[in-house]
């Protein structure tokens, strides 16, 4: 398994232009995945017991200019294609979207706005102050154990000006926008793929984003399933009239709702594979145009299922109505994704802040101009522009890092599930969770050192043991 992960790893060595930029890399993803406390870069120090004098120059790697996210993001992707688990949908990989908002209190930290908690859970106050990150991931496994592998995760609120500040050609977009452009990038990489989102990302902004980049390069990327609103209302394909005039764009107008009460007779049922478990369910599947202005074709699935109506909504005719449904019930895969991100590797827990940001103002006023747009020093701009590019390395990492163990799961499931290591009162699948493969990472990692002093991760981890710095160096490692 050391060998596996060793041999992973070094497969971003090409995204680093300064050899020791990705010995940190290496050092930064082994700790993540080990570390017992959630107390920021000290836990890794104290986890793989590095001498304190590599403190700052671990800090320091997070503003390097060695290393770019997009470079790392892509390697990644590619990473996860070539070993080969992906969970294909007649040969496509499903990837899920989904935007994570985490609190933040920091006066001095980039991009920390002001956000609504739209959940019900009642642990979760109503408003909050932090980032809202954008997430896409790709499923991988089978049918008896998936997880959601992240890909990228980029902060999609408040940065538009910072963007601007890097590339003066940006053009600002919603989330819903770039979330739609990063999942075309993934797909770039994957090839033609599935793309699951809540009814948060049925807009007709987000269909037309994905319309122009698809005509840029000109062959078909994704094919969107999401949920759509109770009050969507859609058109019947309009009747041509013969004679003069304009054509008709659209036809009758259809409340799709109303559908659930005055269709009931039509509804079809079947038995779909649901959550793990087959489920019985009743379905009426309707080929309408929806978007004002728009006026695109879409599948929609009327759903009847629990005692709850819901309405799906996909952009490929093709696809059978229970492969729609089905495909749908792995949308909430990312939310486990996001549970275990936050509780076994904690990939939020950053505290990245520069002197030179403005300081946040709680009370700013809705119409009044954001304080960065006061900053037009090039040294604060960088300054800035470095923290922020800190956290969201950070963040980019803890994926890596939490996809790994997704990864380990799967391949190495026999050897974990055979080990004694762990006492577990309830096995509920053969393959182990994220927490059990970190676990027994953090319980033979100091063995494999010993055993494997000949591997890159024990060669690197070890000259950080005992290497003494002299004071000037310290940032200079």
């Amino acid at each position: 398994m050391w060998k596996w992960l060793n041999k992973t790893i070094y497969k971003f060595k090409d995204c680093f232009s300064r050899e020791a930029s990705f010995n940190w890399f290496m050092v930064i993803i082994i700790g993540l995945m080990i570390r017992t406390d959630h107390l920021g870069i000290t836990s890794i120090v104290r986890e793989l017991g590095i001498n304190p004098r590599f403190y700052e120059s671990m800090l320091h790697f997070f503003h390097a200019s060695s290393w770019t996210i997009e470079s790392i993001s892509e390697t990644w992707a590619k990473t996860v294609q070539e070993i080969g688990c992906l969970y294909l949908e007649n040969h496509m990989p499903i990837l899920i979207g989904d935007g994570v908002k985490q609190s933040k209190e920091a006066r001095k930290m980039p991009c920390v706005k002001k956000h609504h908690q739209e959940s019900d859970n009642s642990s979760k106050a109503e408003y909050i102050f932090g980032h809202l990150f954008g997430c896409i991931g790709v499923l991988i496994g089978s049918e008896n154990k998936m997880f959601c592998v992240p890909l990228t995760a980029t902060i999609q609120d408040g940065a538009n000006i910072l963007r601007k500040w890097k590339d003066s050609s940006y053009e600002e977009a919603s989330h819903v926008v770039q979330m739609i452009r990063n999942a075309c990038l993934a797909a770039t990489t994957l090839g033609h793929s599935i793309l699951l989102l809540d009814r948060y990302f049925l807009t007709v902004p987000a269909l037309r984003a994905y319309a122009a980049y698809e005509k840029t390069v000109s062959h078909k990327l994704l094919t969107i399933i999401t949920k759509a609103k109770r009050a969507v209302v859609a058109y019947e394909k309009p009747i041509q009239k013969a004679g003069r005039g304009r054509p008709r764009k659209k036809g009758e107008t259809i409340k799709l709702k109303d559908l659930f009460t005055t269709c009931r007779t039509e509804f079809s049922e079947a038995v779909v594979l649901m959550y793990g478990k087959p489920q019985s369910v009743k379905y009426l599947c309707k080929d309408l145009l929806w978007g004002q202005g728009l006026y695109q074709e879409l599948r929609f699935v009327l759903v009847t299922y629990g005692g709850v109506d819901s309405i799906l909504a996909c952009t490929s005719t093709s696809l059978t109505p229970e492969a729609i449904i089905r495909l749908y019930s792995y949308r909430f895969k990312i939310e486990v994704t996001f549970r275990e991100l936050k509780q076994v590797i904690a990939g939020f827990s950053y505290h990245f802040w520069s002197k030179a940001m403005p300081k946040l103002n709680k009370y700013l006023k809705k119409d009044a101009p954001p304080p960065l747009e006061a900053v037009s020093d090039e040294k604060t701009k960088n300054a800035i522009l470095s923290t922020f590019k800190a956290i969201e390395g950070y963040v980019q990492f803890a994926c890596i890092a939490i996809g790994l163990l997704q990864i380990l799961a799967i391949q190495f499931s026999g050897v974990l599930s055979s080990s004694c290591f762990r006492w577990l009162r309830t096995k509920s699948n053969d393959t182990p969770s994220e927490a059990t493969v970190a676990l027994f990472m953090r319980k033979t990692i100091f063995c494999m050192f010993q055993k494997m002093p000949f591997l890159g991760i024990s060669k690197i981890i070890n000259a950080k043991h005992f290497q003494i710095l002299e004071p000037s160096d310290s940032f200079t490692a």
